[in-house]
């Protein structure tokens, strides 16, 4: 009896909180990333300088974005809230950012909104990070079923956030068997919040790219920046696969399986955007390694982030986050050196070179990937 009592006080959950839980497990225990497309990056090469010019330990990784100094040009990007395991997740991110000088994002923050007692798993992260660059985020579908301004600011509010990522996921919705699939109207309300919001508000994809014109809409609209967060890393499709598999949908499970690899590789998409808008672009989707990093600055990243390698990490503490953030800061520092870039800025500068199905998508589309070969060359 006194344990049927103690369940019967328990907090019910609603079903976005279930939602989180569920894409937790999933991401922890589950494959799913890509199978059959990649990120492009390994048809991407940088040029070795056997005469770098420059001392290993003189690379300066510095980097100001939205006015606000980042010691190396890298972001955890937003994982989760809005659940009890989030708790851990979001503190021990934001411990390791706080101490190495980066940046974070939370998830989705519709939970908190929903239930107030959920805010904590948010509020952590300032708690734990005062110094640090914070984005709070909210979801296009709310965007587009009326979520007003004040519900906006209530977001910021919460973890003090220095920007609003406001995240696109229509092939996740599409999948998701409750998925909000209504995006009628969605220009018109991220121009709406761009235009009246107090901070900077960035557009972000969760795993299927932006294309070009849809990054030339967005700067139009006023955003600050864009995540390209393009295909290549975790499927969202795969994501919803698994939980339609365990609820018994067939339906959602067969898209899932279809739309597994649906998406605009993360280097096609990055290039897409950032040779069509003047704004700041980040670079995220299946980033692991300097490597990668050192490619998306060199090819017009602002900033590269990162999630899925920090999310078991972050269930340990926050060492562990800050040990796998150091060696990605380590790798880049080392290929910057390897390519005689000695700043973020002359990062940006380097000559690559593009092949493979990559650089086949870009010139379909009607890019030059051969220009990033011709850099330097004259000089």
């Amino acid at each position: 009896m006194e344990r049927r009592s103690r369940r019967s006080e328990r907090r019910p959950v609603s079903p976005t909180e279930e939602r989180k839980s569920d894409h937790l497990r999933i991401c922890l225990e589950e494959e799913v990333n890509a199978r059959n497309v990649t990120t492009g990056f390994e048809e991407i090469f940088l040029v070795h300088r056997a005469l770098p010019e420059i001392n290993r330990d003189d690379v300066n990784l510095s980097t100001r974005l939205f006015g606000h100094k980042f010691s190396a040009p890298i972001i955890v990007e937003g994982i989760t809230g809005g659940t009890l395991k989030a708790l851990k997740i979001n503190a021990s991110i934001a411990e390791a950012v706080e101490r190495l000088g980066l940046g974070m994002g939370v998830g989705s923050q519709r939970a908190a909104l929903e239930d107030s007692t959920l805010e904590k798993t948010f509020t952590i992260a300032r708690e734990k990070a005062p110094n640090a660059f914070l984005i709070a985020n909210i979801g296009g579908p709310q965007l587009a079923k009326g979520y007003s301004l004040q519900d906006l600011r209530r977001a910021v509010e919460m973890i003090d956030a220095d920007a609003l990522a406001i995240h696109l996921n229509p092939l996740q919705e599409a999948v998701q068997p409750e998925g909000e699939t209504t995006y009628r109207g969605i220009l018109e309300s991220i121009r709406r919040v761009a235009r009246n919001l107090e901070v900077p508000v960035i557009v972000k994809e969760t795993g299927a790219g932006i294309s070009a014109e849809d990054a030339k809409m967005l700067e139009a609209a006023g955003v600050a920046g864009i995540d390209v967060s393009g295909a290549g890393g975790t499927s969202w499709a795969a994501v919803e696969y698994h939980r339609a598999k365990r609820r018994g949908n067939d339906s959602s499970r067969r898209l899932g399986e279809v739309l597994w690899d649906w998406g605009i590789p993360t280097a096609v998409s990055l290039v897409e955007t950032v040779q069509s808008v003047s704004i700041p672009v980040i670079a995220s989707g299946g980033i692991r390694s300097g490597n990668d990093a050192a490619k998306a600055i060199a090819l017009g990243a602002s900033l590269v982030g990162l999630a899925s390698p920090v999310l078991a990490p972050a269930l340990k503490g926050a060492e562990e986050v800050e040990g796998l953030l150091n060696d990605l800061i380590d790798q880049l520092r080392n290929v910057m050196f390897l390519v005689g870039a000695g700043s973020v800025e002359a990062l940006r500068s380097v000559p690559l070179v593009l092949t493979g199905r990559t650089a086949e998508w870009l010139r379909a589309r009607g890019f030059e990937p051969d220009l990033y070969a011709r850099r330097r060359l004259n000089k």
